[in-house]
């Protein structure tokens, strides 16, 4: 399956020291393999992340650079990104470098008509301390028993899909965590494929772990109810 050109979207909240390699790497990962822009939305910093990325910005002619005032959370800022796209398709990185650029053209490849999502699938490879691994285990366990949306890991940030159709999705704070079903519900197919994962080596999370737990049980149930209202009509031509 072609894609013309791909958006990738990074989203960050003080990740001064993470920027740097991480851009390398995915610069590294994709030139020769296809067309693509580097988007990083910085979601309020208030550390030298904005400067970091000018800096940058002065040498990578791929990067482009989209400021919030104030931190909205990561759906806000990755919706931010995939709004400004010029690509077709757009794949998503946390900014923390925990998830591979490299594993972008498996994503790619795992690409076929009627698929709209491919994920990354972190269960057996995770670089996380044991309560984030415990955690993610059982809450991908339930929502996954609960919304049937054919994913192991949907809380992976490292995922491909496609720019139009995401913009077509219900939008609501931590939707990104609900990308799979929200596809699914839509009539689209999703893939998961293996994806390495690192540990963090810089700097500290600033989306942290309890306080999605809470909101997290809301948007499952928000969820369900969305896809018991969903109709998708058949089109006919005349």
């Amino acid at each position: 399956m072609q894609i013309r050109q791909l958006s990738v979207v990074v989203p960050v909240r003080n990740e001064q020291d993470n920027i740097a390699p991480l851009i390398s790497e995915i610069r590294a990962a994709l030139d020769g393999v296809v067309d693509y822009e580097i988007i990083y939305v910085n979601d309020g910093s208030t550390d030298t992340t904005p400067q970091v990325l000018a800096d940058i910005g002065n040498t990578c002619p791929q990067l482009r650079v989209i400021h919030h005032e104030k931190s909205c959370g990561q759906s806000t800022a990755v919706r931010t990104g995939v709004k400004a796209a010029q690509g077709d398709w757009v794949a998503t990185l946390d900014g923390d470098g925990q998830n591979d650029p490299a594993d972008i053209p498996k994503l790619i490849a795992a690409l076929e008509p009627g698929v709209e999502l491919v994920g990354g699938n972190r269960r057996h490879a995770r670089r996380d301390t044991w309560i984030k691994r415990i955690s993610s285990v059982i809450a991908n366990g339930v929502r996954s028993r609960l919304l049937n949306d054919s994913t192991p890991d949907t809380g992976c940030g490292l995922k491909l899909f496609s720019r139009e159709v995401f913009l077509d999705l219900p939008y609501f704070d931590h939707m990104h965590r609900f990308l799979p079903a929200l596809v699914i519900r839509r009539g689209g197919r999703v893939v998961s494929v293996p994806a390495n994962h690192r540990p963090r080596e810089r700097g500290v999370s600033n989306y942290g772990t309890l306080d999605r737990l809470m909101v997290g049980i809301v948007d499952l149930f928000g969820v369900m109810w969305l896809q018991r209202r969903a109709k998708r009509p058949v089109i006919i031509q005349k």
